[in-house]
C-alpha cells in the first residue's frame, strides 16, 4: 500500500463576507481536493484537545496518531530536534521569535517576515549580549529562533505571539515559575535591537524595525515512539518551516529538502509536489506540509489564501492523485491541522475538516472538500488522534 498524505496547514476557515459568504475553500478551485472528497470519506477531526493551546504542534500531533496528553511537550522542542540540537537536564527550550511591537501593541509576530542574513546578525549579537549567563540562541528559519537556558518550572505560561495580533502585549506576558526571568531577558534584547545596525538599516529602507524578541512555546525534549514501529510504514516529509521537520525527526521519518520552500506565501508549490511524486517509489508514505494557507490567515488575507489553497490543489494534491493511483493499492489523506481563521488572524481549535479515499475506502458523503459539507457528516473523531487508525484502515 503507497500512502499520501498532505498537510494545507490552516486551510479550514469561517464563511467570509468578501468571499461572498463562502470560506476560501469553498470559493477555491479545488478539483483534486474534492476528487478526494467525493470518492471517499469526509468528516472532522478533534486535533486540538480541550486545555492545549491550538497550534500546528498539537494539532499534527493528532493527525500523525499521537495522543497529545501523552506526547506533547512543547513547540520548541520538536523545532530543536529538526537542528539536532540538545538540552541538559535542567535545561527549557524556547522559541524565540523576532517580532514588532508598536504602541505596546503586537503589530507583526513576524519581524516583517525578517530576512535569514538579517535573523542570523541578530541571533549572533543576542548570544553575545547574554554571553555567561546560560542562555545560548539558534537561529532557525527567518523569524522562528530557538533559546536554550535553566529557567522556569512546569507552571511557566507564555503567549504564542501569533495569537495576539494588534494587542497590547501587556496583557500577554509570561506567568508563573522563571516568568519574570524571561521578561527580564526579553526586555534586555529589546535595548539591543533599539538601534541595533540592522533596524537602521531597515528604517533606511522603510521597513518596520524589529523591535523585540518573544519567547514561547518550551518545553523539554520530546520523545515519540517511531510511525514505522507503531504502523508498519516507511515515511518521508517534505516542509518548509522546522515544527514539521522536528516531528519528522521525532517520528523517524526521512526528510526530503526542496528548494525554494519557505515556510511562507511565497513557496516553492511545484517543487514540493515533483519532489514528492519523484520520491514516491521509495517509501510507502509521502507527507507534504504546507504552511501558505496559514500564513495568509495570519495576514487576514482572505484572496491571497484561497490563492494559496489553489497552488496546493494544483501543484501538489493533483500531481500526487495522478500518481498514487498507479498503484495497486493506494490511499490519499488531505487534512489541515487547525483552522486559522481570516476573521482572526489567530488559530483556532474548531476541530477541522480531513476527508480520505482509496484502496478499500467506500464513498460515503460524497460531497466536495469545505466545511459545510463537513459539519454535515456523520465522520466526527473524538479524539482526533484516532485519524490515522481511520485511515491506515486500522480503526
Amino acid at each position: 500500500m503507497k500512502y499520501v498524505v498532505i498537510l494545507p496547514d490552516g486551510a479550514a476557515d469561517d464563511p467570509l463576507p468578501e468571499l461572498d459568504g463562502r470560506t476560501p475553500l469553498e470559493a477555491a478551485n479545488i478539483p483534486n481536493m474534492d476528487w478526494v472528497s467525493l470518492h471517499g470519506r469526509l468528516g472532522r477531526a478533534v486535533t486540538v484537545p480541550p486545555g492545549f493551546t491550538p497550534a500546528t504542534d498539537v494539532a499534527t500531533l493528532s493527525v500523525f496518531g499521537y495522543a497529545p496528553a501523552k506526547y506533547y511537550t512543547g513547540r520548541a522542542p520538536l523545532e530543536a530536534a529538526a537542528q539536532g540540537l540538545e538540552a541538559g537536564p535542567k535545561e527549557t527550550i524556547f522559541r524565540c521569535n523576532f517580532v514588532t511591537v508598536l504602541e505596546g501593541l503586537m503589530k507583526d509576530f513576524t519581524a516583517g517576515h525578517i530576512a535569514q542574513e538579517e535573523s542570523e546578525r541578530l541571533v549572533s549579537d543576542l548570544n553575545s549580549l547574554f554571553a555567561g549567563e546560560g542562555l545560548r540562541f539558534y537561529t532557525g528559519v527567518s523569524y522562528r529562533n530557538l533559546m536554550i537556558a535553566e529557567i522556569g518550572g512546569p507552571d511557566l505560561t507564555c503567549q504564542p505571539p501569533h495569537d495576539i495580533p494588534d494587542q497590547p502585549v501587556a496583557g500577554y506576558w509570561p506567568r508563573g515559575t522563571g516568568a519574570d526571568r524571561v521578561k527580564s531577558i526579553m526586555d534586555k534584547a529589546a535595548d539591543l535591537l533599539g538601534e541595533h545596525e540592522v533596524n537602521r538599516a531597515r528604517r533606511v529602507a522603510g521597513r518596520s524595525p524589529v523591535t523585540n524578541i518573544w519567547l514561547w512555546g518550551q518545553g523539554k525534549p520530546t520523545k515519540l515512539e517511531p510511525f514505522a514501529a507503531r504502523y508498519g510504514c516507511r515515511g518521508a516529509v517534505i516542509t518548509g518551516v522546522d515544527i514539521i521537520r522536528g516531528l519528522a525527526v521525532c517520528m523517524g521519518m526521512k526528510l526530503i529538502e526542496v528548494e525554494g520552500a519557505t515556510g511562507y506565501i511565497d513557496t516553492n508549490y511545484r517543487g514540493k509536489g515533483d519532489a514528492a511524486v519523484a520520491a514516491l517509489d521509495e517509501y510507502d508514505m509521502m507527507v507534504v506540509h504546507v504552511e501558505a494557507p496559514d500564513e495568509a490567515g495570519h495576514l487576514g488575507d482572505a484572496k491571497e489564501k484561497v490563492t494559496a489553497i489553489e497552488r496546493v490543489d494544483e501543484h501538489v494534491v493533483g500531481p500526487l492523485l495522478d500518481a498514487v493511483r498507479r498503484y495497486d493499492e493506494w490511499r490519499i489523506l488531505v487534512a489541515p491541522d487547525h483552522p486559522t481563521p481570516v476573521t482572526t488572524r489567530a488559530h483556532s481549535a474548531v476541530p477541522p475538516l480531513f476527508c480520505y479515499a482509496g484502496t478499500g475506502v467506500s464513498p460515503v458523503e460524497q460531497r466536495p472538500f469545505c466545511e459545510r459539507a463537513a459539519a454535515e457528516s456523520k465522520l466526527f473523531l473524538d479524539p482526533g488522534y484516532t485519524m490515522m487508525d481511520h485511515f491506515m484502515g486500522k480503526a
